[in-house]
């Protein structure tokens, strides 16, 4: 029995082993087949077939330029990561120079040694096989540094003899900063974004090529066997955007939603007869005095709302054309008590206006005088009323340039929210919606006597100098209204500013026409006490040439209309935009009375500040090295072109003389010297209350009486760069003032983050 069981097993032992050399037996006939030319160049086919692979090249993306064509607001920069392919590398070559580039890689990227950079450089061309791809660092660097680089030992043999390897980024890049950032927009990865980058990316981002690439461990080598098809790069984009009209408008803006605690804000500003857009500046609230731009509240559906008091130009439209002989002398009754129900609502005024005319009425933004001329006029039949909105485009999306753009809603009688309050409602700016540059359309029809055009955007689509494409504004209506209606509504723009409530941006300058607005802001049901202010209008009001609105959303600093909150606002940008035109400075200079100098006012000041005023005007100064005080005097020399300058010696126990200077000037030198400082007027010092050269005491006070230029001793002829002139953050770095009383620091800016 038990050699029965001991035979069994050894058979069963045999069997196995049998098995196992078999099965060895044909791994081996495998191999050797597969090694064999039959099966080999099969194999050996299919291996390079999936280790060599085409990837796409992408192109590099156009540039998007302001409305000079030369100030670039967006573009692409080329950077590189910096690879190398050690098995093109000479060995005695590498050997007597890895070291070298060893030093010189650890000093230039910082992470490792001059000896871990040789080991890693010697190790890569010693291993068995030969590495054929590794990645030096993962920094990307710069075009200058890629030149740099590829003078280096090993590296200046080029690729075929050196092995670098730079592999090309392109970063998109803003020289401007966050200026205009909304506007200009950006793409994600998902090809979803916002702004012209968005909109016009299909002409932006040119056409990818793709090339040869081999997957080896570290990454993807490219193979240059002429193969390649290259990328074409994307086409250029020219904006009708004014680089300085833009700061100047996102400053101004900056400034009045910090003062008032706004939510949000926006301004834009467009040439009347060409429709151009040369500002466009969006700001909203992400935190107690921090403001971004993540919407584009001029033109999309975050902007939209009910526009409020500059609707009633266009009930006042409806009105003239609907009736002809009605005119701006025909009185309205709006009562004595500021309030009355119309047509069973109750409007109110800020203050009772009694009788008026409809000019006054106007003027003074009265609620209670258009929704009654409007309900009276139209009550009957509302849907007229309508209908002549409808005929300005009111209803009507304008085509923007822009993706994005939010559509109006105007209702009329056929609206299911449609009530019997709704047609003195509507006359006032309420239950209706419209975007900014909507508004902004319609008020510029006005200021173009009645050619209502497409505001744009860009100007060009070019491939270097050569234009592809280029755009004008399209006229929408080219009669929007009868010419007499539009002389009506434009004699009660002019008169808003001039007597009415909007009085307080008047300026003897130049002229302004246009009208404010302030309205409730609709949240959850019903109406709340925050308010959207907002003023839109044109300048010179005799021959317009820019139109501008003006909103500013839930002011919270006890200033809630638009006359106050935003019209202030769009009297800055005017006067930065008229101060550019030349054409429009020659009156504001034939002003001037008496003697012209040929040079600038310069009466005091920084003697360095002073001489590079006079450089850049090529105004010569009297021997201005031979002055050593830091503060000086010029006065005219004999030489009308040149300045005299006289040495204004300071001392730290004297109180200074600042007649002459600037505020900023003065301010430094007083209050640097413990003395506290009011002022009277605006402009230069022209007095002060403590005597130069007395004794000072520190924390008395001095009170400075200020007179602007043309009421000084001698009149501007000329625009000044002096100090008063510069912005706060223009002072030369050594000077540092003291904390001043009436001057306040204002947060700054965050750049923009997409939302996800």
């Amino acid at each position: 029995m038990k050699g029965n069981v001991k035979k069994a097993i050894v058979t069963r032992v045999r069997l196995a082993f049998l098995g196992v050399c078999l099965f060895s037996a044909a791994i081996v006939w495998k191999v050797s087949r597969i090694q064999s030319e039959e099966e080999g160049a099969k194999w050996r086919a299919l291996e390079q077939e999936r280790r060599v692979v085409y990837q796409p090249v992408f192109a590099t993306r156009g540039t998007i330029l302001a409305g000079d064509g030369k100030s670039i607001m967006a573009t692409s920069l080329p950077f590189y990561r910096v690879a190398w392919d050690p098995s093109v590398v000479d060995k005695d070559v590498l050997r007597a120079k890895a070291d070298s580039l060893g030093l010189l890689l650890s000093r230039f990227f910082g992470d490792k040694s001059a000896q871990e950079y040789a080991r890693k450089l010697k190790n890569a061309r010693n291993a068995s096989p030969v590495v054929r791809y590794i990645r030096l660092n993962s920094r990307q660097i710069n075009f200058q540094e890629k030149k740099q680089l590829a003078t280096w030992p090993i590296f200046r043999l080029g690729k075929n003899k050196g092995g670098v390897i730079f592999e090309k980024v392109d970063k998109r890049f803003r020289p401007f900063g966050g200026l205009a950032q909304r506007t200009i927009g950006f793409l994600n990865e998902d090809k979803n974004g916002a702004g012209l980058e968005f909109t016009y990316n299909r002409s932006l981002a040119g056409k990818d090529g793709e090339a040869l690439f081999e997957r080896l461990p570290g990454g993807n080598k490219p193979i240059y066997d002429g193969s390649e098809v290259k990328a074409q790069a994307g086409y250029d984009i020219r904006t009708t955007l004014d680089i300085n009209l833009q700061d100047v408008a996102e400053n101004a803006l900056y400034k009045s939603l910090v003062d008032n605690d706004a939510q949000y804000g926006c301004v834009v500003l467009m040439e009347v007869k060409t429709g151009e857009i040369k500002a466009i500046a969006n700001l909203g609230k992400i935190g107690d005095g921090v403001y971004t731009e993540n919407y584009n509240y001029a033109i999309a559906d975050q902007g939209r709302t009910e526009p409020g008091s500059t609707f009633k130009l266009a009930s006042m439209m409806a009105l003239f054309e609907d009736d002809p002989d009605i005119e701006l002398t025909d009185t309205v009754n709006t009562g004595t008590s500021g309030s009355m129900k119309i047509a069973g609502a109750i409007k109110t005024d800020t203050h009772p206006n009694g009788r008026v005319t409809i000019q006054k009425a106007i003027e003074q933004s009265s609620n209670i005088g258009v929704a009654k001329l409007i309900n009276d006029h139209f009550s009957a039949n509302p849907e007229k009323y309508t209908d002549h909105l409808k005929s300005f485009g009111l209803d009507k999306p304008l085509g923007f340039q822009m993706a994005g753009e939010a559509r109006p809603y105007v209702k009329d009688p056929n609206d299911r929210s449609w009530s019997r309050t709704s047609l003195s409602t509507m006359s006032i700016g309420y239950e209706l919606k419209l975007a900014p540059l909507q508004t902004l359309a319609f008020y510029n029809a006005i200021a173009n006597d009645g050619v209502k055009i497409e505001p744009i955007i860009v100007k060009e689509i070019k491939q270097a100098d050569k234009v592809l494409e280029s755009f004008e504004a399209r006229v929408l209506n080219p009669r929007i209204c009868s010419g007499k209606t539009v002389a009506k509504l434009q004699s009660m723009l002019k008169g808003v500013v001039l007597n009415g409530s909007a009085r307080g941006i008047k300026t003897d300058d130049y002229s302004i026409a246009g009208k404010t607005g302030t309205a409730w802001k609709f949240k959850n049901g019903h109406y709340t006490r925050m308010y959207s202010t907002s003023f839109c209008g044109y300048f010179p009001a005799d021959k317009p040439k820019y139109s501008c609105i003006v909103v500013i959303d839930s002011p919270r600093r006890g200033r809630i209309y638009g006359g106050t909150v935003a019209a202030p606002v769009f009297r800055e940008v005017a006067d930065k935009a008229m101060a550019r035109d030349a054409a429009s400075q020659r009156p504001l200079l034939a002003r001037g009375s008496g003697p012209r100098s040929r040079v600038p006012y310069v009466r005091a000041g920084m003697q360095d500040e002073l001489q590079l005023v006079c450089e850049k005007l090529s105004i010569g100064m009297d021997a201005p090295q031979a002055v050593a005080e830091d503060w000086v005097r010029v006065t005219p020399a004999r030489d009308s072109a040149k300045l005299a300058v006289v040495a204004q010696p300071v001392s730290r126990d004297h109180v200074p003389n600042v007649q002459g200077m600037t505020l900023r000037d003065a301010l430094f030198l007083l209050e640097n010297r413990g003395l506290r400082v009011k002022t009277v007027g605006t402009g230069r010092v022209q007095r002060q209350s403590l005597t130069a050269g007395s004794a000072l005491q520190r924390g008395a006070t001095v009170v400075l009486e200020l007179a602007p230029i043309g009421r000084q001793m001698v009149p501007v002829l000329l625009p000044t760069a002096a100090a008063d002139t510069k912005p706060a953050t223009a002072e030369p770095a050594k000077r540092r003032s003291a904390p001043s009383s009436i001057t306040q620091q204002t947060p700054r800016r965050t750049e923009f983050k997409p939302k996800a």
